[in-house]
């Protein structure tokens, strides 16, 4: 039986083993998927065992999905443009590092029906996400975008991949279309992002990457304000199904039994 997990810390909150668990089944694969609870000093033993075969693909979450670079052979070119990595898999005794992220949010954004082209878009967070979706929104044709974080030396790291990117200061807010929240405040329930969004007008679009809890105190903000809202469950969904597709060369049907299963 071939073995698959997710590796990240916090990790109690993912839902990726019942996502693909549930598509093994449905594909009478001979495989398993489970999550893992790691620390940084265990990323070079998790490679170890992929290149001697004990696991045979993982995905990798928050915080890990730049300190995995160096333990890779190869990136793709969506990785490597981002360096970001959340699927991991062996190859011809190389083991390579995949980002499905990008088409995981390009895809989601594209579900919600709201155009991207020519708008100005808000990214709060610098983390391993971040850059993935700057990729999705250029792809999609943004017409600016702006970042912001706590830490502005994280957000002007990212600046160094995208020149054009730019950056503001934290409590700092930019007019706006979009404003996605690229943190991982709103795992929690009492999770709150201390910022004032008070002028954000109707109709814009409030998106977190965040997709458990469904909903969080940004979303709530957002739909008291009078903006469209939406989850990170569709990314979650549509990268986990990239992720699928490379590991098993199968594509896994998405529909409402498989949507649902994140509302269980």
């Amino acid at each position: 039986m071939k073995k698959y997990i997710v590796i990240g810390n916090p990790i109690e909150h993912s839902l990726s083993p019942k996502i693909h668990n549930f598509w093994i089944k449905k594909n009478n694969l001979n495989a398993i998927y489970e999550k893992k609870k790691i620390h940084e000093t265990d990323i070079e033993k998790i490679i170890i065992d992929i290149r001697n075969e004990k696991i045979h693909g993982a995905n990798v979450t928050v915080p890990f999905k730049k300190s995995i670079i160096p333990f890779l052979d190869e990136m793709t070119e969506c990785a490597q443009k981002t360096q970001s990595v959340n699927t991991v898999y062996k190859k011809k005794d190389k083991i390579i590092g995949d980002n499905t992220d990008i088409g995981g949010f390009e895809r989601s954004l594209k579900n919600t029906n709201f155009n991207i082209k020519n708008k100005k878009i808000l990214i709060l967070g610098a983390g391993g996400v971040a850059s993935s979706i700057i990729a999705g929104l250029k792809n999609l044709s943004a017409a600016e975008i702006v970042l912001s974080n706590r830490t502005r030396e994280k957000a002007e790291n990212i600046k160094k991949l995208y020149p054009d990117l730019k950056i503001i200061d934290w409590g700092e807010i930019s007019s706006f279309d979009i404003i996605i929240n690229g943190t991982s405040l709103g795992l929690k329930k009492e999770d709150k992002i201390e910022l004032n969004l008070t002028s954000a007008c109707k109709d814009k679009l409030f998106y977190d990457v965040i997709y458990n809890p469904k909903t969080t105190n940004f979303l709530e903000e957002g739909k008291k304000l009078g903006n469209k809202t939406e989850n990170g469950e569709m990314m979650f969904i549509y990268q986990a199904q990239l992720a699928f597709k490379i590991w098993h060369n199968v594509v896994p049907k998405i529909d409402e039994e498989t949507i649902g299963l994140l509302n269980k």
